[in-house]
């Protein structure tokens, strides 16, 4: 087991599992500059290490995102937007790594999350939260439009007109709501997350990362691809696994009647 603590995001890794933890817990977890930018690195590292099958991301403290630093931006003054838009800068790239991350992304949400931190959650595979668990989009509540692509993500996993009512009255959704309305996938109760994450990042590792990898990759271009450019990618993506060591494997094991080790 390594770690990294020096930064605004700590990682940790258990073997093929890595621990990716939002690490300002005196500021809510709020994203400023150097978390921005700690994130996207992150994010490249640990999508380009071989040896991690499987990111779980979490938030140190009591909550999971506060989203933006409101303190910071608030005494950034005249400069707000040359401070906005260098955020966003390092934050969008750290979020368009982790929408094509090339192993599962497990997201585990503790406490409450608001603006960007909403952004974040959308781009998990799986997202379990405690009922404790809370989400604001905040935006209009400081005058501000959204980033962090929630204006992307939301209308596609809990549909247009949620989306809408949502930023537009601007209200706190609780863990059950945020479940039924496909926000995030379940929720778990506060004393089982640590056992629920541990079994589900562990069984994710097993599983064969190249083919999930390309999964993801269908899914994600499936949301603005017309029905027949999706076939044709598809049939790209399943010839080209097929002839993966994994898929050698999963062919061996089904025939042999033995479970599949995938490596």
């Amino acid at each position: 087991m390594s770690k990294v603590t020096d930064s605004p995001v700590s990682i940790e890794k258990k073997g093929a599992i890595a621990h990716l933890v939002l690490n300002r817990p005196e500021a809510g977890n709020s994203i400023d500059v150097a978390m921005a930018q700690a994130l996207r690195d992150a994010a490249i590292a640990l999508d380009c290490d071989p040896a991690i099958r499987c990111v779980v991301i979490r938030g140190a403290g009591r909550l999971f995102c506060a989203g933006g630093d409101v303190r910071a931006l608030h005494a950034a003054g005249d400069g707000v937007s040359d401070l906005l838009s260098e955020i966003t800068g390092h934050l969008h790239a750290a979020y368009a790594r982790l929408a094509r991350l090339r192993k599962p992304l497990v997201i585990a949400v503790h406490g409450a999350v608001a603006g960007a931190g909403c952004g974040l959650v959308g781009l998990g595979d799986v997202v379990i939260a405690t009922p404790a668990a809370s989400f604001t989009l905040a935006y209009p509540g400081i005058g501000l439009s959204p980033d962090g692509g929630v204006s992307w993500l939301l209308p596609r996993l809990i549909g247009m007109r949620r989306t809408q009512e949502w930023f537009l009255s601007n209200r706190r959704i609780a863990a059950e709501e945020a479940a039924a309305i496909g926000l995030i996938t379940r929720v778990v109760a506060a004393d089982g997350l640590d056992e629920e994450l541990c079994k589900l990042a562990n069984g994710l590792a097993a599983m064969p990362t190249g083919a999930l990898s390309a999964t993801k990759r269908l899914l994600l271009d499936g949301q603005h691809s017309g029905f027949e450019a999706q076939l044709e990618a598809e049939a790209l993506a399943i010839s080209a696994q097929g002839g993966s060591r994994e898929a050698r494997e999963g062919f061996s094991a089904f025939i042999h009647k033995r479970p599949a080790l995938f490596r």
